[in-house]
């Protein structure tokens, strides 16, 4: 049976995670999907097993593939090159910690039938945000919204959960594989059809069970680099000066609020 589905899955040091994440997605997709999809991990040279643990997983009968990059670093990268060599028309991007719920695979894979991008969301009625990530992980990703609401429409940019229709990455022009946050580049810069709008699946955000997360100050120096580029493909330079202003307003009262509300939790 010819494969539908690719599901990529950007990995660093995620051995822990590998078989929970594949057993879960191909026991939500049940026996006929999961024929017509693939699991590919892109790993950058972990070098902690993850390989095996592949190797194992494709015994057991599972179709699961892992690419290991030596040369390369990044996750937008990883996930553009899952994309180019998968097998799928509709393609699905996710994480390996398992802060994406395996379990709405299916679901998602059926709205992304009806768009020609999906973006998974935090942010609708009655998903959100597990209780125990940090504060300072929710100022962050917040204030990184806010920062990217005016190059998209979707009411979560920052999402690592998402979906499109390999036809369109096909013809996609100055995609940078540098970014970090790959979804908002394509978002920006995919030739999506005028008449269709991007979906939105709302999921609830787990947290990290196994493995590290690799935000870091790097990581968020590259993301405004990225802001920058892609203010400069959409905007005039007036335009750029005038929402750094209004947005850098609006990110340090929402700080202000949520340090406020911290500190009455506390007392």
């Amino acid at each position: 049976m010819a494969i539908e589905n690719s599901i990529i899955v950007p990995a660093y040091h995620e051995k822990l995670n590998i078989r929970p994440l594949t057993t879960r997605v191909f026991a939500a997709l049940g026996n006929e999907d999961s024929k017509k999809t693939e699991i590919i991990f892109v790993d950058d040279n972990s070098k902690d097993g993850s390989v095996e643990e592949v190797q194992t997983l494709q015994k057991e009968g599972y179709n699961v593939s892992i690419i290991v990059r030596t040369a390369e670093r990044g996750l937008s990268s990883a996930v553009l090159r899952g994309f180019v060599e998968s097998n799928g028309e509709y393609l699905v991007c996710m994480d390996a910690d398992l802060q994406h719920p395996p379990e709405s695979i299916p679901d998602f894979l059926k709205t992304l039938r009806n768009h020609p991008f999906v973006i998974g969301t935090r942010y609708a009625a009655g998903v959100g945000i597990d209780k125990d990530w940090p504060l300072y992980r929710r100022v962050i990703s917040g204030g990184a919204r806010l920062l990217a609401l005016p190059l998209t429409s979707v009411s979560d940019p920052m999402s690592g959960y998402f979906g499109l229709h390999k036809k369109y990455l096909i013809n996609a022009k100055q995609v940078d594989a540098q970014g970090f946050k790959i979804a908002l580049e394509l978002l920006a810069k995919l030739p999506l059809p005028k008449d269709q709008t991007v979906g939105e699946f709302p999921y609830s955000f787990g947290v990290r069970t196994e493995g590290e997360s690799k935000l870091s100050s790097k990581v968020m120096i590259q993301y405004l680099a990225q802001l920058k580029d892609l203010y400069v493909y959409k905007f005039t330079w007036s335009t750029i000066i005038g929402f750094f202003l209004i947005f850098s307003i609006l990110i340090m009262t929402f700080i202000l609020e949520l340090l406020k509300g911290y500190h009455a939790s506390k007392n």
